[in-house]
């Protein structure tokens, strides 16, 4: 889920806890907490699931490629003691 989606998603459930008295205040104070939370999202290294899969794959295929380099090693050495 993308920071922004997650910010609509708290604020959405957070508008459904206040109360129907409080809905003119709700839109300012909405704007104030879309802010704050925008602010702390934006300090956070957050990175998008799209962004987090692909990284995902290249380390699969990274540590596929480092087991088959540590299993040529051992053969290599293997060859040399013998």
């Amino acid at each position: 889920m993308k920071p922004d989606e997650l910010l609509n998603q708290f604020l959405h459930q957070f508008n459904s806890v206040i109360t129907p008295g409080a809905e003119a205040l709700g839109s300012e104070f909405q704007q104030k907490m879309r802010a704050a939370a925008q602010a702390a999202f934006d300090k956070l290294d957050l990175v998008t699931r799209d962004e987090f899969d692909a990284q995902r794959a290249v380390l699969s295929r990274t540590r596929e490629k480092l087991e088959e380099m540590e299993k040529l090693l051992a053969e290599l050495e293997s060859r040399i003691k013998d």
